[in-house]
């Protein structure tokens, strides 16, 4: 897996001061797309070990609320395997602090047993994330008034409440 950025102290890509990673590879290809350099797979430099330490040590700092992981697209399965990793990694280490992923992948459409985008570790990924932000970059649907999200069609989704209740349940942030 390669990524193209990590920012630190970002406050753009979800509540609180984050840690932010972007997976390079996209298959969306979104019209109006922000970063479309990202969706090469070998865009950037190559996740290793060290970046992940990195990642980890960064977080861990009190003064964040967690980690968010976009790209690119993190739910390619390329890429899935790896931040399958990190993810268990983040709820071992770093259990008080939370986790959004961006998607441009509809999660109970693509991401669901026989979905197109669905692995062996989407299950585990989706099980052990806070905020799960999906569905395509529509720029005819584009709307700057949006918290976190950059057109009308993506939802916020609380995995931990959906989890509970069985049921897709969307973050109060979607007001």
């Amino acid at each position: 897996m390669h990524y193209g950025e990590i920012l630190i102290a970002d406050c753009a890509n979800g509540v609180g001061i984050r840690v932010s990673l972007f997976v390079s590879g996209c298959t969306n290809h979104c019209k109006g797309c922000f970063q479309p350099q990202t969706w090469d797979f070998n865009y950037g430099m190559e996740y290793t070990q060290e970046t992940e330490d990195f990642i980890i040590s960064e977080v861990s700092k009190p003064y964040y609320q967690g980690l968010t992981i976009l790209g690119g697209e993190p739910m390619e399965p390329e890429n899935q395997r790896e931040l399958v990793k990190l993810i268990r990694r983040m709820r071992k280490e770093c259990p008080d602090k939370d986790i959004w992923v961006y998607s441009g992948f509809i999660v109970n459409e693509d991401l669901i047993p026989g979905g197109r985008k669905y692995t062996e570790v989407t299950d585990e990924i989706l099980g052990n994330i806070d905020i799960l932000v999906d569905g395509k970059f529509e720029e005819d649907l584009k709307d700057i008034s949006l918290k976190f999200r950059g057109s009308r069609n993506q939802r916020i989704i609380d995995m931990k409440k959906s989890k509970e209740k069985g049921q897709l349940v969307l973050s109060d942030l979607n007001k």
